[in-house]
């Protein structure tokens, strides 16, 4: 277990604040003090395969840490009591100043997304997004640049993120088919 586990990094109950946190399994802490019973479960996040009618997908440049300079989907999490489609919709408004025509949910594939030397496990879900229009984006929030690539102008070796490579892949799969 890396250093940045949740169960390596957290050290005292968030309802009592007492040290007798300790280990509960394979996934969970338990308050010795006061009972309180806490699971390591996956945040929900979402990322968007936004093409043109050439094939081209989009990606951008990440903006921040982790992986700063590095390839991504367009995405993020999702926020409480908010939707997948909702998520998908905030993220790409604020990113990029997109407006979303259609919206597909594709699949999901799990990840981990290491953050302020905490690390978070994410469930993230993919959608085939169709836009309003793609002329006049701007990079705005946490990215610093966009561009839509052809599989040839890619190098996978930039995309950090298992899933949202998986899911570059998969999208340039299905249109070979």
């Amino acid at each position: 277990m890396n250093r940045t586990h949740p169960l390596k990094v957290l050290k005292y109950c968030p309802k009592c604040g007492s040290a007798e946190f300790n280990t509960s399994g394979d996934r969970s802490l338990k308050c010795a003090s006061c009972g309180f019973h806490f699971f390591i479960n996956s945040a929900a996040a979402v990322a968007a395969l936004v093409t043109i009618d050439s094939g081209k997908l989009m990606l951008v440049t990440r903006g921040v840490e982790p992986n700063y300079g590095k390839l991504d989907l367009p995405g993020g999490f999702i926020d409480p009591l908010e939707s997948a489609e909702e998520a998908v919709k905030r993220e790409l408004k604020e990113e990029l100043g997109l407006e979303v025509k259609t919206l597909k949910y594709l699949g999901s594939a799990p990840n981990e997304y290491v953050f302020s030397e905490y690390t978070v496990f994410t469930l993230d879900m993919a959608f085939q997004v169709s836009a309003e229009s793609v002329e006049g984006l701007k990079p705005m929030d946490d990215i610093l640049d966009y561009k839509f690539y052809s599989e040839e102008e890619l190098d996978y070796d930039d995309i950090p993120a298992p899933s949202i490579k998986n899911f570059v892949k998969d999208y340039f799969q299905s249109i070979k088919a």
